[in-house]
């Protein structure tokens, strides 16, 4: 399909939606109406696990807290440091209590007030029904008393705090309760529909915040094709969107219509190898595979140099993403370690064989995030050079061949700081047995690490050891690490209070404006 048509289907499709919008608003004026902003996203849907507003389900507290729904006690600044929000200020009691203090003047988007009570049923709720955070939090019991919350856990959590800024920690009204994957926060929007295509917001009449919502309406579109969410974006459609194709950038550089905010991520394109897979657990294969794989190519022809070249798995300007030491891109050497673990002779194809059998390993990825296909298609054309043939499965259902189990390396996208500390990653993706691991990597020595890390408060400790886990990972070849994202955020030039954050939480603030 050429883009001459794709742009007339867009905009066809876009008045069909105007005119529908119009149709079910009769008799409404552009004054009733107010101000209404349109945002398109990439990043919202059922692939992404998000489509909802309940924090507890999945991922979903993503779209909970991007799209000003609700909150979380703590906060994280520009620099990733971790401040209160609904919280005031906490002491850690000792090793195993962390005691909260709250604010008194926060109150639901349906005017009840926010109490240790309500917090109390909220997190137990959390640690019930969310798949990560009992593991994270060790959660014993949870007393509260007026506008405090006494956390005791079962284990030490240095990083207790970090974990309640996650998404899932989002402040809801359980009494409320989830209708329609709505949920009620505290947050300066409220919800009024949610599907799987997007979220309609209205303003938070009783946002408790000093900053008040400027916005009357919200309409959150997923479109996940790309030239789709720019030609919707230049047709003015759209006010603003996030995600667009970095090929796309160059068409909104006129400063006099549009405004791009950019911020260095920690979401990083990686690559698991499944232990599981007979071939893959010989390091000398998993080494070789990552010596064929060119992060610069990567980086600056698929990225259009939106990107940071990784080496583990947090950026370099975290303390803890400094002094790691990966496989550097070397073909030949690759080849060579191919030849070492018994792949000696090649087919008529030009793929190496063993005992008369190919090489042949099963890429698994997703379409969501646009560049992930491109790296499927890149790493197939490296891996056929040094002679492994790779059969790519670029799918939104790749949840199900998870859990089938029918891959052998997985990539994806993913945020491996989104607490601001290096634990969430490593103990949810590199700890064995965790149901994130998705390459089941297995190793006593990082095992041992991690349960140091989880029990370590001194922040220099934590740092080194955090270092100590990557390189094992590393020197294991179990993880390839691609390059971190610069995430860009385009908006019409009369947008105000829209910018990218590191974190890649706070999207919709009460700072939104249209003038």
């Amino acid at each position: 399909m050429n883009n001459k048509f794709k742009y007339l289907i867009t905009a066809l499709l876009g008045a069909a939606l105007l005119v529908s919008g119009c149709g079910s608003d009769a008799g409404k004026t552009a004054k009733e109406e107010g101000k209404i902003f349109h945002y398109g996203t990439m990043a919202y849907g059922p692939a992404m696990q998000n489509a909802s507003t309940d924090p507890h389900d999945t991922y979903c507290g993503w779209s909970t807290i991007r799209y000003g729904v609700g909150e979380t006690l703590f906060k994280f600044d520009n620099e990733m440091n971790v401040q209160p929000w609904l919280a005031e200020s906490y002491e850690q009691m000792d090793d195993y209590t962390l005691k909260i203090h709250l604010r008194d003047d926060i109150t639901f988007s349906n005017g009840k007030k926010v109490t240790g009570e309500a917090v109390k049923a909220c997190l137990e709720d959390l640690i019930k029904r969310n798949d990560r955070a009992p593991h994270d939090l060790k959660i014993d019991q949870i007393t509260a008393d007026g506008q405090t919350v006494t956390i005791h856990s079962s284990e030490k959590v240095p990083a207790m705090i970090h974990y309640l800024a996650d998404p899932y920690g989002a402040i809801i009204d359980m009494e409320a309760g989830i209708k329609d994957k709505i949920a009620v926060g505290t947050g300066p929007y409220v919800a009024v529909k949610v599907t799987d295509q997007g979220i309609e917001l209205k303003k938070n009449e009783q946002y408790w915040g000093q900053t008040k919502p400027k916005l009357d309406k919200i309409v959150v579109r997923s479109i996940t094709d790309g030239d789709s969410l720019s030609m919707a974006m230049q047709s003015g459609e759209l006010d603003a969107v996030q995600g667009l194709p970095y090929a796309s950038l160059p068409n909104f550089q006129d400063t006099d219509k549009y405004n791009i905010s950019s911020a260095a991520t920690s979401r990083v394109y990686q690559a698991a190898m499944n232990f599981k897979t007979p071939a893959l657990q010989d390091n000398r294969i998993r080494k070789a595979i990552a010596m064929a794989l060119d992060k610069k190519t990567f980086v600056n022809v698929l990225l259009n140099g939106n990107g940071v070249m990784a080496t583990g798995a947090f950026p370099d300007a975290t303390p803890y993403g400094k002094g790691l030491d990966g496989p550097e891109y070397n073909p030949e050497q690759a080849r060579a370690l191919l030849q070492e673990a018994g792949y000696t002779e090649t087919d008529s194809d030009g793929y190496v064989t063993k005992d008369g059998r190919p090489l042949t390993l099963r890429w698994l990825t997703y379409t969501s995030r646009q560049e992930l296909p491109l790296l499927a298609e890149y790493a197939q054309s490296a891996l056929k050079d040094i002679g492994i043939k790779l059969d790519v499965n670029a799918t939104d259902n790749y949840k199900d061949f998870l859990k089938r189990g029918e891959y052998d390396i997985y990539a994806q996208a993913i945020v491996t700081a989104p607490t601001g500390d290096p634990e969430y990653y490593l103990m949810s993706k590199i700890y064995s047995g965790q149901p994130y691991n998705n390459g089941h990597y297995n190793n006593p020595r990082t095992d041992a690490m991690i349960d140091e890390l989880h029990n370590t408060f001194d922040a220099g400790q934590r740092i080194e050891l955090a270092r100590q886990i990557q390189q094992q990972v590393l020197d294991d070849n179990a993880v390839w690490y691609a390059s971190f994202l610069k995430m860009n955020m385009v908006m019409k030039k009369n947008v105000t209070g829209f910018s990218a954050h590191p974190c890649d939480y706070y999207e919709i603030t009460p700072e939104l404006d249209i003038q």
